[in-house]
């Protein structure tokens, strides 16, 4: 096997193909004691250190993969460490021994909902990229009863500073009150893209739910700041979404 360096260490899980990528610019990856390059190709007998300790490369024979969902509240942050100390998705998950937590789909600090975390670098590359066009669902409340041109607009879509976005899916799920509530449907996950969506149209959202993403819903009974893996049933239907 001769393959890119980022794709076989992501694959053991030590980190996402773009964070390997982020290493290797920053000059943390070496090979047999040379810094790596982006484009560097190695097989299983090659000696890699990143920051200078070894890393053993697994055969993918003795590799097992391991996919995790988490109920996220609001106020915790989607990465390793924060300069404002403020608490990290991270802090809640079962350690790894030798690897990393991949997260599949970051939310937003004040976004609550379903995350996905694995020890596969390429499950979790397929699962992100957007030209698999995975679903992700989401519940959100709004003030008031939005207008059906504007749902339309919606759907149709929106010019973002980004580019082009819309929902593939507005289902109107009802509320009491000022509040209503919507289950909206993407196929990419750009940066607070579901919130931008709806404050194009001069709609507040005051609060956002993911409910579902892909083929893995969220738990009724996994209460917030919870994780739990997926049998391996759960985990199948998953890998065959991206054709692993």
């Amino acid at each position: 096997m001769n393959e890119k360096i980022q794709k076989i260490l992501a694959n053991l899980g030590i980190g996402s193909r773009r964070e390997i990528e982020r290493w290797i610019r920053a000059g943390r990856i070496r090979i047999n004691q040379q810094l790596a390059k982006l484009g560097d190709r190695i097989d299983l007998t090659a000696k890699i250190f990143i920051d200078g300790k070894p890393i053993p490369l697994i055969p993918p024979s003795d590799f097992k993969r391991r996919i995790l969902i988490y109920h996220k509240p609001e106020g915790e942050i989607c990465a390793r460490s924060d300069p404002e100390q403020r608490p990290s998705v991270f802090e809640h998950l079962p350690p790894l021994r030798g690897q990393r937590w991949i997260m599949i789909g970051r939310l937003d600090i004040n976004t609550l909902g379903l995350l996905i975390f694995t020890n596969d670098g390429e499950l979790a590359y397929r699962l992100s990229h957007p030209s698999y066009e995975i679903e992700r669902e989401y519940a959100v409340r709004v003030l008031g009863k939005v207008d059906e041109k504007i749902l339309d607009c919606l759907r149709k879509g929106v010019k973002l500073e980004d580019g082009m976005a819309a929902f593939t899916h507005i289902e109107d799920r009802g509320g009491s009150g000022a509040n209503h509530w919507y289950h909206v449907v993407l196929k990419e996950g750009r940066n607070r893209e579901v919130r931008r969506l709806w404050e194009s149209q001069g709609v507040s959202v005051s609060r956002l739910l993911r409910v579902r993403f892909g083929n893995v819903s969220l738990p009724e009974d996994l209460s917030r700041g919870q994780s739990r893996e997926l049998k391996a049933e759960e985990m199948q239907k998953l890998v065959r979404l991206v054709g692993l």
